[in-house]
């Protein structure tokens, strides 16, 4: 047989064995040409000055090579040393090492760039999709193309040019330090298994979930007002970083074989078939995977989590939109807010109007304040606040000594930690005036010019007039009303706003649309959406795929154990049973882990983010749960063909 035939021959019979591998591989070839397309896109540059990301889309494929090519290493890492019998019989049959490096690499280069190929295709097929899934999650008014480009092709074939010169460098390193006999048994070495837990992996184990839980519980105190510093803050941002991935690590090292053990005594050695097959072997090889599952669940649960934050924004736009302008259209100046009902009177657009008077005033409220946290620029001094009167809010009524506040965010929320009633002070130039804090609204009644992203004070008409005799002209803004446009028929919203934007006014700060606000949160947000939901997805697949091979490794190590249990009189069922259950050990504990992680992180700042918390994350955890699952059926499809195999 000629060294030709020999290499068709192996490429046939090993591309059996690779079906996953090679779609791995043929999927992010796909994703990474897809993605680069983007950057030379002439539908996308026409769009860029509204999108402002190309920089980003090219900060992201960095990334993205990054994973792919962690992922091809280690994969090829995994499938040589399963061939490495294969290797040692070229070796006594008189090959040099040299010769079967050359054999090798050029299969590989048939399996590696005839996928590579096949994927540039299929990402060339999809980039028009790729292309008008980003316009519509950016609200991006253009037109999408299919749309070829011999630079992305050009780049896609260097970067994984490169990845396939490391592959074949790691190959030759492998071939050359190993021995014929050490071919022989790298394949039938077993993970590390003891018989007995001894007392230093019992300790690692109560650590690393000591170590957990207080990452958590730091979390969810981080701004309660528990840290009354920035540097406090600081600090306690890497104690929880720290804590949770050493924590993650030694779970897996010995938390997870100690609770196993545990579940064991307590049954008093007696195991049935689904508990030996599934439980004691967790017990034994999770922990050797420690590293590799602590990287997989801590990039799973960044993932996760910056996937979730952003959906956060995403979803929150709309309501974000309405603390910088509270009515369709907001004007601070008269002359502004005539000329532009004027074209909407030319244009048949009815509307309501509305005009509030607006001071900025001192205020001490260090007596309603729950939280401490100090270099906030108001802490241990006066807060400017807009100031307004109950005149002109509807079903708010207060007392001459009454106030209340209205538009406050989450992020003000949690970090002054307001209580529900004490006395406030209004520093007016000469006069200072004590008033009865009764609660805050959740609703925005001035926009972002007035408010900073403080709240309104909303006082009593005479309240508001004694301030206006006695307020201090060197901190009151150029304009002190607001003129608030309120459309009748929201269908004409859009065309309002291109009107809006097809005037010349006065004052470029200050007047603002509520759709335009919206939607360039919603371009901005959805973008870096887009970019980690890419990003996300791509670990995604390769972690599943990681976990898959080494399933793969491990089932077939065992088929010699599933004879023998066959023998015994196991049926089938009964051994599929108690794979299926070590599978959800497998998979299911990362993914349950990177889910706590990411829910505790998020939940800890997710205010600073948008407005709606659990819609958006629970969403977001759902897919991916959704999608990791599928590797876990995956693996049990396999095992169930190595138990058919077993005899």
């Amino acid at each position: 047989m000629s060294i030709n035939q020999l290499i068709i021959r192996s490429f046939k019979k090993n591309l059996k064995s690779y079906y996953l591998y090679v779609f791995a591989l043929i999927f992010s070839a796909a994703l990474y040409f897809a993605f680069v397309t983007l950057q030379y896109d002439p539908s996308i540059d026409g769009a860029s000055g509204s999108i402002r990301g190309i920089a980003a889309i090219r900060t992201a494929s960095v990334l993205l090579i990054a994973i792919v090519a962690v992922f091809l290493l280690y994969a090829n890492n995994l499938f040589i040393k399963r061939r490495s019998s294969e290797i040692g019989l070229y070796q006594l049959i008189g090959m040099t090492k040299n010769r079967i490096f050359i054999i090798l690499s050029a299969e590989n280069l048939l399996l590696y760039f005839g996928s590579l190929l096949i994927g540039t295709f299929i990402g060339f097929a999809v980039s028009k999709l790729v292309a008008m899934t980003l316009f519509k999650i950016t609200g991006v008014d253009a037109v999408a193309s299919l749309y070829f480009s011999g630079h992305a092709f050009i780049q896609t074939l260097l970067v994984f040019g490169a990845i396939y010169l490391l592959i074949s460098l790691m190959n030759y390193l492998f071939i050359k330090n190993q021995s014929i006999l050490s071919l022989f048994h790298v394949k039938s070495k077993t993970e590390s298994r003891v018989k007995k837990i001894s007392i230093v992996e019992i300790l690692f184990g109560l650590l690393g979930i000591t170590l957990i839980v207080a990452g958590y519980y730091v979390s969810a105190r981080l701004f309660d007002g528990s840290f009354v510093s920035m540097n406090n803050l600081f600090f306690a941002m890497i104690f929880i970083l720290a804590s949770v991935i050493i924590g993650t690590y030694f779970f897996y090292k010995g938390s997870v074989c100690f609770i196993a053990n545990i579940i064991r005594k307590n049954k008093g050695g007696y195991l049935n078939i689904n508990q030996v097959m599934s439980l004691s072997s967790i017990m034994f090889r999770m922990k050797s995977n420690a590293m590799l599952l602590t990287i997989i669940t801590t990039v799973s649960a960044l993932a996760i989590g910056l996937l979730s934050l952003s959906y956060i924004s995403y979803y929150s736009a709309e309501k974000n939109a309405e603390n910088t302008a509270p009515t369709d259209f907001a004007f601070i100046t008269t002359e502004d807010a005539e000329a532009f009902g004027e074209v909407l009177k030319e244009s048949g657009i009815s509307y309501s109007e509305q005009k509030i008077d607006v001071l900025q005033v001192e205020v001490d409220i260090q007596e309603i304040m729950g939280s401490e946290i100090e270099n906030l620029p108001f802490y241990g001094s006066k807060m400017r606040m807009a100031v307004m009167s109950d005149r002109h809010v509807e079903d708010i009524v207060v007392t001459q000594y009454e106030t209340v506040f209205s538009g406050f965010s989450d992020v003000m929320r949690t970090l002054l930690n307001l209580q529900d009633s004490g006395t406030l002070t209004f520093h007016g130039l000469t006069t200072a005036f004590s008033q009865e804090y009764t609660g805050l609204l959740n609703d925005s009644v001035l926009p972002l010019y007035f408010t900073g992203g403080l709240p309104a004070a909303i006082v009593n008409e005479t309240t508001f007039t004694a301030l206006e005799n006695d307020i201090n002209p060197e901190i009151q803004l150029d304009s002190s009303i607001y003129i608030g446009f309120t459309l009748n028929d929201r269908e004409t919203v859009e065309a309002a706003d291109t009107l809006f934007h097809s005037m010349t006014l006065s004052q470029d700060f200050g007047n603002s649309s509520q759709y335009s606000e919206a939607r360039q949160q919603k371009m901005n947000m959805g973008f870096m959406m887009f970019s980690v939901g890419f990003l996300g997805l791509t670990f995604l697949i390769t972690s599943g795929c990681i976990l898959y091979f080494k399933q793969v490794e491990e089932g077939d190590e065992e088929q010699p154990n599933y004879k023998i249990l066959r023998k015994l009189g196991f049926t089938q069922k009964d051994l599929l049973q108690g794979i299926l259950g070590k599978q959800l050990f497998n998979f299911g504990i990362p993914l349950v882990v990177g889910l706590l992680h990411s829910y505790f992180a998020v939940k800890s700042g997710w205010f600073f983010f948008g407005t709606e918390l659990w819609t958006p994350m629970i969403i977001v955890m759902g897919l991916y749960a959704a999608l990791y699952s599928v590797f876990c059926i995956l693996s049990v499809i396999y095992y169930k063909k190595v138990i058919k195999m077993s005899l």
